[in-house]
Formats: C-alpha cells, structure tokens, sequence
C-alpha cells in the first residue's frame, strides 16, 4: 500500500498547563534523541524517515523488523529514537555516532553492534486504509496503546492524563530532558509547531569562569559573539564551551568592556581548547549559565547566558567532570 508522507507535528516551547486545564492534557517524557517518522507498509518493511523528510532507514537496521509487527496493516507512526546510556536516559553524544549512515549501511550494522537504538513510539497518524490525523489526541493514543508495539528495540510508554506538576518534577528528579504537554483534544498537524503541543525543557544552572571570547560578527562587529567557558578542576581550569546567548545589547557592551580589560595574550584553559581567532582574558569574570546536559567530555549542551557573578571567585567554580575528561 502506498502511504501518505506526513511531516511530524512540532511541539512549542512554554510552561505547564493551569490547575485548572491539566486534566485536559497528556504528559510525555521530552526524549534527547532523532524524531522519527516510520512507515510500515503492511508488507514486512518499514521505512524510517527524519524530520527532514530524508529516508534514515538504513542508519538503523535493529529497527527494520519493525516492518512485520503488524502483519498486513499499514501505519504510519510517530517516534524518537534513542541512544541509551547506563541508566536508561537518552544520550544524544552516543546517538550521535548513529546518526548519518543511512547511506553506509556497513558501518551503520557494525555501529548498531556497538551502540544500539531504541525507539519511542508516542502517535499514529494512519492505520489500515484510515488516515487518523483528525482524530483527537486521547484517541489516536488509544489507537496506538491497543497495537502493542513493544520489541527488543522498540516501545510505547505510556502518557500521564493530568498530574502534570507531578510529571515534570519526575524528569527532574530522573535527570531527563523534560516534559510534553499535548492537548488531549488535539488533532495531527503535520509540519506545524504548535500550542497544543508544548514542550518543557530542564534546565540546569552552574557557575563558570571566562577564559576568552571569539568575536562577533555583522552588527556584534568588534563586541564578543561568543565567550569561552572555564571550571577549576585538580587545580587548573578545564574548557567546558562557548556561549553566545542570553544578553541584551546592552549587557554584552558591558561584557566587552570588562574582557578589554582582563586581555591577555595566554591561554588561561588546560588543555587549550580548539577555538581559532578566540581573544584570551584573564580568568577572574565568574559568570552564571543555564545548560541542559553535559557531552562526556564535560562540555555543557545548550548553554544560555544567565548573569555575572561578581560576589564568586574563579576558585568557587570547581565542577566534577565526567570520567576521561583530559
């Protein structure tokens, strides 16, 4: 059977749902993986495509028997797939060495012996000859649960109806990325980012030290695009990345002006890091930003600019790093 191509709906960023509408909503874990599309023909295939549109099937071929889950019915179906660390988190550095060999279908079968996926189903948008994207949310979900798809490489976890405070102090407790929130009136809109979908992410927060910056560019021309982040660890100050986000103009005219002046012509980080052009500065501007994860080499994900700290020492920025780190 030929089956329709459905870009998958996209979630918007926002904040939990009132007391007062959170019986009207479902509660999903916001996974930290590649959004998948998979088509099953009905045929014992299955065809994987990434939000891109772009077929990824053979990137992940522990997935393919899939294809012969349903039998002779056709699906279309909504996921996430995921690379799983030693406490069953998904880790998107792991995921990483995944990702691009869907035209390497020999390193792909070699790599799924080494890192193998996971993929988390959370929606159907057609099944037998029945499109469903008009359906409402809490009825595709049924739809969804009732075909019992859990495999060696595939589930469908269950979504929370109400208790949405409860749920996302659970991710943060669990250290997971966050929280989707779906309407359970909701119908499928492929391609749109929307509100009936919203998405929560868990941010963290932790102290650092500015040891450069790399200049800005077109109307950040002679101010810091990007400033290069530090912590003390065994006594010498280890590169945890760069972060370009999170001033107004004005605050990043006065970062400019206190970098200027702790510009020096010695790398401050142990070992170098590889930033070509970066400034080096003294590290004594202690600073404050939010991340979402850690790679394994200690580098913060998704770093946002917070404030400065001018009531820290460098030394008061000390963090553990992840085993390896050198």
């Amino acid at each position: 059977m030929s089956l329709p191509l459905i870009p998958p709906m996209l979630a918007t960023s926002g904040t939990l749902p009132s007391a007062a509408q959170d019986a009207r909503w479902a509660y999903e874990t916001k996974q930290d993986g590649q959004r998948v599309v998979v088509y099953l023909p009905g045929d014992g295939s299955a065809v994987l495509r990434a939000r891109s549109g772009e077929e990824i099937s053979a990137a992940y071929p522990e997935l393919l028997p899939l294809g012969g889950a349903l039998g002779a019915t056709p699906a279309v179906l909504d996921g996430e797939v995921l690379a799983l660390d030693e406490q069953g988190r998904g880790d998107f550095q792991l995921l990483q060495s995944r990702m691009g060999l869907a035209h390497s279908p020999g390193r792909a079968a070699r790599r799924a012996a080494e890192v193998p996926v996971h993929l988390v189903l959370f929606d159907v948008m057609h099944l037998g000859r029945h499109p469903l994207l008009a359906l409402p949310y809490s009825r595709r979900r049924t739809r969804l649960e009732a075909l019992g798809l859990d495999g060696p490489h595939w589930s469908t976890p269950a979504a929370l109806v109400g208790h949405g405070a409860q749920a996302l102090q659970a991710t943060r407790e669990r250290g997971l990325e966050g929280l989707v929130c779906k309407r359970l009136d909701s119908v499928y809109e492929p391609g749109v980012r929307s509100r009936a979908w919203i998405k929560i992410r868990n941010l963290r927060s932790e102290d650092v030290v500015v040891g450069g910056w790399l200049p800005g560019k077109g109307r950040l021309t002679g101010l810091p695009g990007a400033v290069l982040l530090g912590q003390r660890s065994e006594g010498r100050l280890r590169y945890v990345g760069g972060v370009g986000t999170g001033w107004s103009e004005t605050e990043r005219e006065q970062l400019a002006a206190l970098l200027r002046a702790a510009a020096t012509d010695v790398c401050p980080f142990d070992p170098v890091p590889p930033a070509p052009g970066a400034h080096w500065v003294v590290p004594r501007l202690v600073g404050e930003v939010r991340y979402s994860t850690r790679t394994r080499a200690g580098l913060l994900r998704q770093p946002s600019w917070s404030r400065l700290r001018p009531d820290l020492t460098p030394e008061e920025s000390a963090a553990d790093f992840p085993d390896g780190l050198v």
